[in-house]
């Protein structure tokens, strides 16, 4: 087993646009084949970032994952609304493995 961890930078001025974009992808994510753990955002402290944490059985189940986020009606919904309201300025990927 895998998890991708995605951790956002955000605009601290649009965290609701970023709850509801977070609110929007759990059928998604399990429809296209991940396993989502959850969307955390700070409960103290800077309030400019957030992680998501999806689980995957492999890597290659998370490349099969992306294809069908590609083909997903939902999921392009999703990431253009997050490119129109600038809620997230920056968004990179990690893949952990059980320690």
């Amino acid at each position: 087993m895998i998890t991708c961890c995605i951790r956002y930078t955000l605009d601290s001025h649009k965290l609701a646009e970023f709850e509801e974009y977070a609110r929007r992808w759990p059928p998604i994510i399990k429809h296209c084949g991940g396993d989502l753990v959850g969307y955390f955002l700070p409960k103290e402290g800077a309030s400019n970032w957030a992680l998501a944490l999806i689980n995957f059985e492999s890597l290659e189940s998370y490349a099969t994952y992306r294809k069908r986020l590609l083909e997903d009606e939902g999921a392009r919904a999703n990431v253009a609304y997050a490119a129109e309201t600038k809620c997230i300025l920056v968004e990179d990927r990690t893949f952990l493995r059980p320690a």
